[in-house]
């Protein structure tokens, strides 16, 4: 599972991280460290993520 898990983030991960830059940059915020913050803010956020899914896919 935790195989599925890695391959899962490398999906979900960018996919989390770019919404959460698209949406800081709809809010205004056009500065490096608000696009960074979001960027790590959906990455952290896509490893929970990843494992719930990666559970629900092996079970």
């Amino acid at each position: 599972m935790i195989r599925l898990a890695l391959v899962l983030y490398s999906l979900i991960g960018t996919t989390l991280a770019g919404s959460c830059v698209v949406a800081a940059l709809v809010m205004g915020q056009d500065t490096l460290w608000p696009i960074l913050i979001a960027a790590a803010l959906g990455a952290v956020l896509a490893v929970p993520v990843a494992f719930l899914v990666a559970k629900r896919l092996a079970g």
